[in-house]
């Protein structure tokens, strides 16, 4: 794999990653809520006008192209493995930014997740 490629990968993958904590943030937010017909409207009203949503969604869109550049460059058995890594950068910065926990078997298993995509990215 040549440096455009993982880069291209790394890109998406992070795009991916902000997309998702950008939404818990909007949710957290919003607060806890229930769909249900009565509330459907001002629900879906309050989570399409916040801004961390929007973000998240505009950071999907454009993983999503960038996604698609990749996966022109790199067989799909490489790459998809590769969207492993967002789960690392996910698990640190919502430890870090949201306050989640972090606990000894969560790093284990981001050890776990990093030594496999190395793995892939050298095979």
């Amino acid at each position: 794999m040549n440096t455009i490629s993982f880069l291209l990968i790394l890109t998406g993958v992070l795009l991916n990653a902000t997309a998702q904590l950008l939404l818990k943030a909007g949710t957290n937010a919003v607060g806890h809520f229930e769909f249900n017909v009565n509330n459907l409207w001002p629900v879906g009203w309050r989570l399409a006008t916040e801004i961390h949503i929007i973000g998240g969604l505009g950071c999907y869109v454009v993983s999503v192209v960038v996604w698609i550049l990749a996966l022109s460059r790199v067989p799909v058995s490489i790459a998809y493995p590769m969207l492993s890594i967002g789960y690392v950068v996910n698990a640190l910065i919502a430890a870090l930014w949201l306050g989640e926990s972090m606990s000894l078997t969560r790093v284990a298993g981001i050890v776990i997740i990093i030594l496999g995509v190395f793995l892939i990215a050298r095979s």
